[in-house]
């Protein structure tokens, strides 16, 4: 039986604490744990540019390639137009979605056990990462930017747009490595995850909007499409980025499937992210 002296419930300090400042934590915490992913970049800048190299072979070789045969890209739309915001999306994929494998390598080399012990919560630690994936998607879209402009792709330049654009970029390769990660704390060895993520790659990339319109699809294939968060992204990316781009589902509903989706997914990850130590 407890005695009536002692304290039962959430500590005084959490109760004290004002929500703007307990929220001002998080987000600390959370920025904290995207920079420290990011610098990474600064020891390897080696890897933006290998990443650079296979959407430059999607927009010359088979971009150019496609643009021949009629009837592809819907309306009036150049098929390398409709291509490029395809193929961003597809950069981002690719970043984020082996982006879990440097959890386990944290784990193998300690570097996990030191953030289980921080005070931060394991959802900041997740979103920290997932932000951090986001980054590298955007040098992605830097590439695929300048690439397509070469290329004489009608980009849109507006400012807001491009920040849309971002914003889509960002939170797309946010949901794909959560998703990521929540793979690597199941698996637990780099082998069985990049089988799977290999496995997965694809799939998702193929059952999307990135290279055909779904009207093109099968009914099953077209049903398994409106499944896939890909979907979504190209479609807010090829209707901000695009001079001749529209949205088939609207960017209220895009964005918001992508939101829920990585909410979902970080729900998850925090879960188990812990079990990643043992």
């Amino acid at each position: 039986m407890a005695r009536s002296d002692e304290h039962v419930g959430p500590p005084a300090s959490m109760v004290d604490r004002p929500v703007s400042q307990m929220l001002g934590d998080y987000a600390t915490q959370t920025y904290a744990v995207a920079a420290a992913e990011v610098q990474k970049l600064y020891h390897d800048p080696l890897e933006l540019l290998t990443r650079a190299v296979q959407p430059v072979l999607w927009l010359m070789l088979f971009g150019e390639v496609m643009a021949r045969v009629r009837g592809v890209a819907p309306g009036n739309i150049p098929y390398l137009d409709f291509l490029a915001a395809g193929i961003l999306a597809q950069s981002a994929l690719f970043v984020a979605i082996f982006y879990g494998i440097s959890a386990i390598w944290e784990r193998d080399l300690g570097v996990l056990q030191r953030y289980l012990v921080s005070p931060a919560p394991r959802s900041a630690l997740v979103l920290g990462k997932a932000l951090s994936a986001g980054v590298r998607a955007l040098s992605q879209a830097l590439i695929v930017y300048v690439l397509a402009l070469l290329l004489g792709v009608g980009i849109n330049l507006n400012p807001l747009n491009i920040l849309g654009v971002a914003a889509a970029i960002v939170l797309g390769a946010a949901l794909f490595a959560t998703l990521s990660l929540i793979i690597a704390c199941i698996v637990k060895t780099r082998e069985r995850f990049m089988g799977i993520g290999q496995v997965l790659t694809m799939p998702i990339f193929f059952a999307s909007n990135a290279i055909y319109p779904l009207s093109l699809m099968p009914g099953w294939l077209r049903a398994i499409s409106h499944l896939n968060p890909l979907t979504y992204e190209v479609d807010i990316l090829r209707s901000l980025m695009l001079t001749q781009g529209t949205s088939e589902y609207g960017l209220l509903l895009n964005f918001g499937v992508l939101l829920s989706v990585t909410a979902v997914l970080t729900s998850i990850a925090a879960r188990t992210y812990g079990r990643m130590g043992y």
